[in-house]
């Protein structure tokens, strides 16, 4: 088996793992979107609850959402991850990005936003996701590839800089904490730096 024919194979089997684990995730979000309200209260980042012992709200917080369109807004934006960078993370890669950014998200809010007290959704991790695939795949992207880093760079400055996209607020249903996309990038960043690392360590062997 030649070198080109093995790399097409993993990385078919690579996207075979990442739209794999979209599906689980989506499935997931809709479970517990179907609960209702009683299901988002139960399982959303709640600082006094959090506080009170109920630490699984750290990462269940992510797979809740405010409503069907906040909902959908965030699998659309899953999905599309899928698509571009699928392929250029194994799948163990993708549940340590995915756990990562979970946890890097609710830690940094918890930290540094202490007067928030509330907080659904899964905008945060999709913004280390994205990044992650961007980074593990740098210095093979192609025109595609770099208008998305590009937006994706000019989106965090934007929202650091001047608050939530226009519009956002209005599709989500809610308001928009865009520090949980900044955490959720910078935890993508060391996940897709990782797996650039394996990969260049890979191709020197």
């Amino acid at each position: 088996m030649g070198l080109r024919q093995r790399d097409s194979e993993q990385r078919a089997s690579h996207a075979k793992g990442a739209w794999t684990a979209a599906a689980m995730v989506g499935v997931l979000a809709i479970v517990i979107g179907l609960l209702g309200d009683a299901g988002r209260d139960w399982l959303a980042y709640e600082r006094s609850a959090i506080a009170g012992g109920e630490y699984w709200r750290l990462l269940s917080a992510h797979f809740a959402h405010l409503g069907g369109s906040h909902l959908l807004l965030n699998l659309a934006g899953l999905l599309l991850i899928a698509y571009l960078v699928g392929a250029e993370l194994s799948p163990g890669e993708w549940l340590v990005a995915l756990v990562l950014a979970c946890l890097t998200v609710s830690i940094g809010l918890w930290v540094l936003l202490p007067d928030l007290e509330g907080y659904v959704g899964l905008s945060g991790v999709l913004h280390g996701l994205l990044a992650a695939g961007l980074l593990a795949s740098a210095g093979r992207w192609g025109i595609d590839l770099w208008i998305v880093a590009v937006a994706l760079v000019a989106k965090l400055a934007y929202e650091q800089m001047v608050g939530p996209l226009p519009s956002s607020e209005g599709l989500s249903g809610g308001n928009v904490i865009v520090d949980a996309h900044l955490f959720g990038a910078v935890s993508g960043c060391i996940t897709g730096a990782s797996a650039a690392i394996r990969v260049r360590a890979q191709a020197s062997i």
